[in-house]
């Protein structure tokens, strides 16, 4: 009587080691299963870097001649349900994940292999990708949050900070060990990439020095408040052959690109309608509200426009806003309708006023409810007609979400799997061309 084997892996930047694993594996028995790890399981799971795409690892896997069938693992609970479904009599999995399996000890034989010593995908990634030093350009709120999930990101080191206020740097390098640079050029020189944090109206500037001296750029949304300058910036970057991201956070979750995945599906018919909504309460001291850019659509309606870009395009017949504004001039609360052709959209941003914080795509066959905080949360429904009808999602979020962001970064650099992140120049462009329009307007 036949036995059946079944494994998994992410089988990233496929090498001698894994070969030799499924080596081991197939001689338990006489059929084997691997199955292929998605990218975004492996996020899930806290790989938020792969070299190959998954068509690329599983025909990695079919070219050994080692596996009978090759499968796709995309969610936490599969592999029982795959054990059931092929009658696997053998479970098998690498050394390192010792006693993790053994759950499934009820169901079929577990086995753990021990790996080929002195070969890693890791190091094999260090040796064909350089480790890449990143330079900090402000050290704002967010740039704790940035060292915390930074740490998640295999190949990226945090080497220094600048700051014109050269105490502040100096007391964020001393707490996190890592140099303060008094000269941003300084830093230029000795890094590979930064992330620029500074205030909006500042990115611009650094954005452009950082690409002239030949260095990555990953930059806080809003990138740039004009179009123009989006336009040549871009431009720059592809002249120096560099990469330039814009730190849209939630394009990169796998909630949101789930949510969609569900849309371009079709299960909720053509989409007609967007409401997105973004809305907190903030003490009027802190830095949200200063500068020539405060106010809340500058703040966070790179996030609201996030899903009208993505699911409308870059191109609209009319944008309509009303703001309502603090004794400053800036708006504590905007309401902007988008349209495109019959298709409209409703975004509204908050710092001083309230409101419901949930996106709702109304479509042909049904809609899609995503409750706040939907910008970090992976959790959506689908409804229909019959209230009694509805399909729910839940997808894990890890951290501060910006782990997702940076590992999308870092595959930039690497030139994996994409010529352009899941946040385009041209999406990018448009923002800054809408960001544009509401101040030229409130001005």
């Amino acid at each position: 009587m036949s036995r059946t084997v079944i494994t998994y892996g992410v089988f990233d930047q496929f090498h001698e080691g894994h070969r030799r694993l499924l080596e081991r594996a197939r001689a338990l028995g006489d059929v084997l299963i691997v199955g292929v790890t998605t990218e975004e399981f492996a996020q899930e799971r806290g790989k938020y870097t792969t070299a190959d795409s998954l068509e690329e690892r599983m025909e990695n896997v079919r070219k050994t001649g080692l596996a009978d069938q090759v499968i796709v693992e995309y969610a936490y609970g599969q592999k029982r349900e795959d054990i059931r479904k092929y009658h696997a009599d053998v479970f098998a999995a690498g050394s390192d994940w010792t006693g993790k399996f053994d759950e499934l000890r009820d169901l079929c034989e577990v086995v753990y292999l021990e790996r080929t010593p002195g070969i890693s995908s890791s190091d094999i990634r260090n040796r064909k990708y350089p480790e890449v030093k990143l330079g900090l350009v402000g050290n704002g709120r967010i740039a704790p949050r940035f060292m915390r999930e930074a740490a998640f990101i295999k190949g990226l080191t945090i080497s220094g900070v600048y700051n014109p206020h050269t105490e502040s740097a100096e007391r964020f390098a001393q707490m996190h060990n890592i140099r303060a640079y008094a000269e941003y050029e300084e830093m230029l020189e000795t890094c590979d990439a930064v992330y620029v944090c500074t205030p909006h109206e500042t990115h611009g500037e650094y954005v452009r020095k950082a690409l002239q001296a030949g260095r990555h750029v990953l930059c806080e949304k809003p990138m740039v408040l004009s179009g123009r300058e989006a336009q040549e910036l871009y431009a720059l970057a592809k002249t120096q052959d560099v990469i330039l991201m814009e730190a849209m956070k939630t394009a990169y979750t796998p909630g949101f690109r789930k949510l969609l995945e569900v849309v371009h599906s079709g299960v909720i018919g053509e989409v007609c309608d967007i409401d997105a909504s973004f809305t907190r309460l903030t003490d009027p001291s802190l830095r949200e509200w200063r500068g020539p850019c405060g106010g809340s659509f500058a703040e966070v309606g790179s996030y609201v426009l996030l899903p009208v870009i993505k699911l409308y395009g870059t191109e609209f017949d009319e944008i309509r806003s009303w703001s309502v504004r603090n004794e400053e001039g800036k708006d504590s609360y905007t309401k902007m309708i988008l349209r495109k052709g019959e298709r409209s959209a409703t975004v509204r941003t908050g710092l001083g006023v309230k409101t419901e914080g949930q996106l709702i795509l109304s479509g042909t066959k049904g809609y899609i409810l995503a409750e706040a905080p939907w910008w970090k949360s992976g959790k959506f429904e689908i409804r229909r007609e019959d209230p009694e009808d509805r399909t729910a999602f839940a997808i894990p979020y890890h951290g501060d979400g910006m782990r997702y962001e940076i590992g999308e970064f870092m595959n930039m650099i690497e030139g994996h799997k994409r010529k352009e992140s899941l946040f385009s120049p041209a999406e990018s462009i448009c923002m800054a061309i809408i960001m544009e329009r509401f101040f030229s307007r409130h001005d």
